[in-house]
């Protein structure tokens, strides 16, 4: 007898990679790096606060105020980093909410563009270094000093006053993961996945919302402000918690909309949901049912980054839209990521790559079944959080139709 062995979960897939780290948190500004605690794996956890900057004529139908156009959230500030192209620091962020800050405005770096040296090559412009520096000769960065907290209370409470004053996303998150942990991190395109929730209100107004590889929790949380259930879902007990604990931290935001943000495992590997209630985060049949009957959006942001989760994904997506009773619309944030690789001796992007010709295949519809159609969403809406906007940044749109 020949004995199949079982898929592996996707929480199992090994990845042949170094340590990655998320621009969000490549460079931030001289404030507190807190750090609150360390994970089930033994991971330092930081928790740190994204500032919605509101138009004072927004968001009136919610109760939103106006707070204080800070120049940045409150912990971390996103800026060009490693591996990346497109404007220099501090050109993303171009609408009348925002001012940009100090540094960026002494430097004339609100300007669109690369800066090359005289030789055509790329000059990258560091951030000036602060008056207090104790040491001026040492390489032109900011330093980090995290600050560890010994009573997490001291964390809330600050949180809290913070929050009183500005509409504040609290996340807590990991910086500098190996690849099969990077859910754990902050990304560019979670923020970008936000902002455009924020933009599209009336879309996500009353729906049931289900998030794909949702890593932090940062856009169902945003999500949550608008619709009436959102599905936050990934893999792994030690990052799903972490996601729990975000949406706990997050309940002043989601509160005012109403919104309910349920925490779920969701493997793509595996054609089932979990229902065992043996096991954490497991599904009940009522929410299974409610996830079949109501859902009318799927989200799913910077999850494209290894060709056969990126596979796996959309078997999921194709398997949830034949599944759901209702029309879907699914949103997807990608950022298109050059690498030299020696495999081609140039500068390729094989990720995004596979990934736009997953979206070519979901867009033929097979026999009986649904059928996608796919458009690029133009990222001109108004930009609520603070990051870099780059051009490599994308949303597309697709929307399930029935094969007729």
């Amino acid at each position: 007898m020949v004995r199949v062995a079982p898929a592996p979960a996707m929480d199992e897939v090994t990845f042949k990679s170094d340590t990655v780290l998320s621009d969000v948190h490549l460079y931030t500004p001289n404030q507190r790096h807190l750090m609150v605690r360390l994970n089930g794996m033994g991971q330092p956890v930081f928790l740190s606060q994204f500032k919605l900057l509101w138009h004072r004529d927004s968001w009136t139908d919610s109760g939103v105020t106006c707070g204080d156009h800070g120049d940045a959230h409150a912990e971390k500030t996103p800026l060009a980093g490693a591996g990346t192209t497109g404007s220099p620091p501090g050109s993303s962020l171009r609408s009348k909410d925002f001012s940009p800050p100090a540094w960026a405005r002494s430097t004339g770096q609100e300007g669109v563009g690369a800066r090359l040296d005289e030789d055509g090559d790329l000059d990258v412009v560091r951030r000036p270094r602060a008056d207090s520096d104790p040491d001026p000769s040492g390489p032109l960065r900011d330093k980090v000093h995290p600050t560890i907290l010994t009573q997490e209370e001291d964390v809330m409470e600050d949180a809290a006053q913070e929050s009183s004053l500005h509409r504040v996303i609290k996340i807590e998150h990991t910086m500098a993961t190996p690849l099969e942990d990077v859910g754990k991190q902050v990304w560019r395109g979670a923020l970008l996945l936000a902002d455009y929730i924020l933009s599209q209100r009336d879309l996500f107004r009353g729906c049931t919302v289900l998030e794909l590889g949702a890593g932090t929790g940062l856009a169902s949380i945003v999500a949550a402000t608008v619709a009436q259930t959102v599905y936050c879902t990934d893999v792994g007990a030690d990052l799903l918690a972490m996601c729990q604990r975000n949406v706990a931290l997050n309940s002043h935001l989601t509160a005012t909309g109403g919104g309910v943000v349920k925490v779920k495992e969701l493997d793509w590997l595996k054609d089932n949901l979990c229902t065992d209630p043996e096991v954490p985060f497991s599904w009940s049949e009522e929410e299974v049912s409610d996830l079949y009957n109501h859902t009318t959006i799927l989200l799913a942001a910077e999850v494209f980054y290894d060709e056969d989760l990126t596979d796996a994904l959309f078997r999921t997506l194709s398997r949830l839209a034949h599944k759901l009773k209702r029309a879907c619309t699914v949103i997807l944030s990608v950022e298109k990521r050059l690498n030299f690789t020696l495999r081609h001796l140039d500068v390729t992007c094989d990720a995004y790559d596979h990934f736009r010709s997953c979206l070519h295949q979901l867009e033929k519809p097979l026999s009986g079944r649904t059928r996608f159609v796919v458009e690029p969403v133009e990222a001109s809406f108004p930009q609520r959080l603070v990051y870099e906007r780059i051009r490599q940044l994308e949303l597309w749109k697709m929307v399930a139709e029935p094969v007729t």
